[in-house]
C-alpha cells in the first residue's frame, strides 16, 4: 500500500502536542503590526490550541502525526 501524503501547509502551520492536541499560531501578526500594542504583540507571540470543532480536520491532514496512531 503506498504512503499516504502529508498536507505540506498544514505541516507547517500545525504542531501536535505529547497528548495529540493540534497547536497553532496566533492570527493578526504579519502586517499592520505598527498600529498594534507591545502588550498585544506580546500576546499574539504564543501558540494556541486549534479549536476542537476543527481538530478532526487536521488531523486529516497530518496523516503521521501522532493523533492518528
Amino acid at each position: 500500500m503506498p504512503k499516504m501524503k502529508t498536507n505540506r501547509l498544514a505541516h507547517k502551520k500545525f504542531r501536535v502536542n505529547a497528548k495529540g492536541r493540534a497547536k497553532k499560531a496566533m492570527t493578526n501578526t504579519s502586517h499592520n503590526t505598527g498600529k498594534k500594542s507591545s502588550k498585544r504583540m506580546r500576546r499574539l507571540r504564543g501558540r494556541v490550541m486549534v479549536d476542537k470543532t476543527n481538530e478532526r480536520a487536521v488531523k486529516g491532514l497530518l496523516p503521521y502525526s501522532r493523533s492518528a496512531k
